[in-house]
């Protein structure tokens, strides 16, 4: 231990240290198990200097955490005061590590580059968390992942015996990039164009990069096995398994009799998933009064042990856990077919299992085959020391996708998350042209593997411990782990705009410095003809017979025709991001446009749409208004609208809206409107309410990623459909829910109807979250003026105290529809409307008519 308590003075060797230190500790404890007084006397040593050396080494593995200090962890000994680093006091001095409290970069630096992160895993989350802490001013970093969130493999076993919760083993990537600054695409990647520079996605348009990073974990490799694809339950890639856990809790919660579960692979994962599952399934049918014992698991491998990579005490310890556990283990047993009901071996042994769980080794992702990338035999990315790759200068990958080709390393989340530091500095360093940093894996490292209760299995190289201790002490590495991207520091107002370090050469310099001097007005601000040719040029509107001059032949304004017997109905919705995905942006943005139209029981037409955009390179401002263009046009598609011109500007934000074109029978037959409610209607809402407490909630990092998720894909469904079905039932009168909020609305609609309305406070549908937020207090800034409303309400002292009350003033973006319809054709209404694909209409009310009192409006508590 001396020897590490000097290298510690180097924060250079902080890490060689921890595991010289952990070296001597475990020599100390050998693989003694407490079952002697000299085997429980030596084992409180080693729990003491392992304890004391992570505890003075933690400061110098991780960044600092805002106020919080490194507890120890709970149920060891205390081993003293920990020592802080003088590094550590040096970073707390810089103004960019003010405890607590991260700057925001300012809007005002135009985009230089672009890092383009592929992947949510544990090497990237430690880029993001990193820059976020330190911007790169000009550099803006873009996540794509289909998951928003992503689970600590660490974690994971823990979280399927039941001892953690899914939000205490998932990172919230939504969050992690709103604090990084980063813009989160949530979408999956399925190839590359490395001459482009593009990174091609399954739902929007290719994304372009400067610089890429790749870290998606590993893929099953099943295709060529039968039957796995069908009857097998990949644990890989790890961010899918959570709803695959489900649905087999769910089935062994049904399943009468008894049940087999078959888990092939027999690694640490395999071995520790195994038992996890265990645990948790027994404790499942005992709280469900059944036989835990009607439970079967048999543990599958193609070796002739278990965890091979692990010494001979390691195995042999889990091998007693097995056999106590009653898990029958098949050495020897490659799985060569997989059925519905069981799996059979190469020795042509037949296991039984209603379930199989398949943990083997997975391989790349079938597209990187296609990516030019340079792979080895697994399908895996071949990256230098650096972590750059082999073939593409400008590409880097890390985790499990990355093979070091001067460095045999086994597939552990360890080197993911040793990965991430020195990923993130060479990113930086690439982009400022600087040189690359070798990355050095350790030769050994730390293994902690759970039993399935509380209780791990210690071991490095050929040492090992055991003890619930031991999982204690895991607990409370993999707590401190998350606690890095849970407990980010509290953003502040914008930094002055900062000098760029990336260099600039021809065209790109003349741009850069053209962007952030003082732009002119007028005219002179709109966005070149060159960037907008090439943006629009890619988009396909749909073309219609009554658009005689469009975007198909452009002029200086477009034509459209009026069929006969038709009117024309004008609406026009503007309003700048609220999310930093434009694409996202833009299907929102039309479908907020077309909102009023539909309500009204018109057909969409045609729509001019007008954008603002920061300045920048051509090629960053080309880019956005593509993704975001893509988008509206998308939606614009779907409903028969043709976009038919529009006039894009430069702005300090990012900004859209449409004027919209809209067709209605001349003789306004079918035209709803605000006004025609009658007494007796059921008021019908077609989505859920929430939209402005969650984004600004997300503005302040204070909501949860599926929150966000949620409101996003309410926001994009269209309101076409709806209207329709609101038509067809009769519907008197209807409306679509925007900043106003729900009452200021049904005001709206009661005033010319002379009549009052009844809300019931708990039918109305409200977004995942928002009930939180709002009573948080995080509301969105057109609230105040919403609630001066409350003077339309009969009883608000009454209702002030609900949890929705506040949401009936909460502005919408891209709301649903509110609609009176006959009390006779509720029903049928909604179950027509939930069958169309609107899982939250409900009936919230109901129509009254009209009363003495000066307030329209009464609100049922209950």
């Amino acid at each position: 231990m001396r020897y590490a308590r000097t290298r510690l003075r180097n924060p250079a060797h902080a890490e060689d240290a921890v595991q010289d230190a952990r070296v001597a500790a475990l020599a100390a404890g050998g693989s003694f198990q407490g079952r002697s007084a000299l085997g429980t006397w030596l084992t409180g040593i080693l729990k003491h200097k392992i304890v004391d050396c992570v505890r003075r080494t933690a400061r110098d593995q991780f960044e600092p955490l805002s106020e919080h200090t490194v507890a120890r962890p709970p149920g060891l000994p205390t081993a003293g005061r920990p020592r802080q680093p003088r590094c550590y006091s040096a970073l707390r001095r810089a103004p960019r590590f003010r405890r607590g409290h991260v700057q925001v970069q300012s809007s005002d630096q135009p985009v230089l580059r672009d890092i383009v992160l592929v992947g949510g895993g544990h090497s990237h989350v430690t880029v993001l968390r990193r820059f976020g802490m330190r911007p790169l001013p000009g550099v803006r970093l873009t996540l794509i992942c289909r998951d928003t969130h992503t689970p600590y493999s660490g974690m994971l076993p823990g979280y399927i015996a039941g001892h953690y919760r899914y939000d205490e083993v998932h990172i919230d990537l939504s969050r992690l990039a709103q604090f990084a600054g980063a813009r989160f695409y949530r979408d999956e990647a399925l190839g590359l164009d490395l001459g482009a520079g593009r990174v091609r996605c399954r739902d929007r348009p290719p994304v372009p990069y400067d610089l890429l990073s790749i870290n998606i974990g590993s893929t099953p490799q099943m295709r060529d096995l039968p039957g796995a694809a069908e009857h097998a339950v990949p644990v890989k890639p790890i961010s899918g398994f959570d709803a695959r856990w489900r649905q087999l809790l769910e089935r062994v919660r049904g399943h009468a009799g008894r049940m087999s579960i078959a888990v092939v692979g027999a690694g640490a994962g395999g071995v520790e998933l195994t038992l996890a599952m265990q645990y948790r399934l027994r404790g499942e049918l005992r709280a469900l009064g059944r036989d835990p014992d009607a439970l079967q698991f048999h543990l599958l491998t193609r070796e002739d042990r278990i965890l091979p990579t692990h010494n001979a005490w390691v195995q042999d310890t889990f091998m007693r856990v097995l056999a106590q556990r009653e898990v029958v283990v098949h050495r020897d047993a490659e799985v060569v077919e997989v059925s519905a009901s069981g799996v059979r071996t190469a020795g042509g042994e037949t296991v039984r299992a209603d379930e199989t769980i398949w943990v083997t080794q997975a391989g790349g992702a079938a597209w990187l085959r296609d990516s030019g990338l340079a792979l080895d035999e697994g399908g895996f990315i071949c990256v230098e020391d650096t972590l750059r790759t082999v073939t593409a200068p400008n590409v880097f990958a890390a985790g499990d996708i990355a093979s070091m080709v001067n460095h045999k390393l086994e597939k552990a989340g360890v080197f993911a998350v040793r990965q991430g530091p020195p990923l993130a500095e060479n990113l930086r360093r690439a982009v400022e042209g600087r040189a690359l940093k070798p990355y050095r894996p350790q030769r050994r490292w730390l293994a902690l593997i759970s039993t399935g209760d509380r209780h791990a299995v210690a071991s490095r190289g050929t040492l090992g411990v055991q003890g619930d201790w031991t999982w204690r002490w895991k607990d409370w590495i993999d707590r401190r782990f998350m606690a890095k991207f849970d407990r980010l520091p509290a953003m502040t107002a914008a930094a002055p705009v900062a000098q760029s370090s990336i260099r600039l050469e021809g065209d790109e310099a003349s741009q850069a410095i053209s962007a952030i001097a003082m732009r002119c007005g007028g005219c002179g601000a709109k966005v070149g003809a060159s960037v907008l040719s090439r943006a629009l040029g890619a988009l396909r509107p749909v073309e219609r017979d009554d658009v005689l001059i469009g975007l198909h032949a452009p002029d200086d304004a477009a034509v459209v025709r009026v069929p006969p017997g038709k009117a024309m109905v004008h609406t026009v919705d503007f309003f700048r991001a609220f999310i930093d995905d434009p694409y996202v942006f833009g299907k929102v943005a039309a479908n907020h446009a077309l909102g009023d139209i539909f309500a009204m029981g018109a057909e969409a037409q045609s729509a001019t749409a007008i954008a603002t955009v920061p300045p920048g390179l051509e090629a960053k401002v080309e880019d956005v208004l593509l993704q975001m263009m893509t988008g509206a046009v998308e939606v614009l598609n779907e409903a028969g609208c043709a976009l038919v011109g529009g006039h894009t500007g430069e702005g300090r934000e990012l900004a859209l809206g449409f004027a919209v074109n809209g067709l209605l029978d001349e003789a306004g037959a079918l035209a709803l409107r605000k006004g025609g409610l009658r007494p007796g209607d059921v008021l019908i809402l077609t989505k859920p309410l929430g939209t402005g407490t969650l984004f600004a909630a997300h503005a302040r990092l204070e909501a949860r990623g599926r929150w966000i998720d949620a409101a996003l894909a309410s926001m994009c469904q269209s309101s076409r459909l709806a209207a329709r079905c609101l038509r067809e039932h009769a519907a008197s009168a209807c409306t679509d829910l925007t900043g106003f909020g729900l009452l200021g609305h049904l005001v709206e609609m009661t005033r010319p109807s002379e009549v009052d309305a009844e809300l019931d406070l708990s039918a109305i549908p409200v977004l995942e979250g928002a009930e939180e937020t709002s009573a948080a207090g995080i509301l969105s800034s057109l609230q105040p003026a919403n609630v001066r409303l409350r003077r339309a309400l009969r009883n608000q002292q009454e209702a002030v105290g609900h949890p929705r009350y506040a949401l009936i003033f909460d502005p919408q973006t891209a709301g649903g529809l509110l609609a009176g319809v006959p009390a006779d054709r509720a029903e049928a209404c909604l179950a027509a409307l939930r069958k169309l694909g609107y899982g939250h209409a409900a009936a919230i009310g109901r129509v009254l008519a009209q009363g003495q009192a000066l307030e329209p409006i009464v609100l049922r508590l209950h």
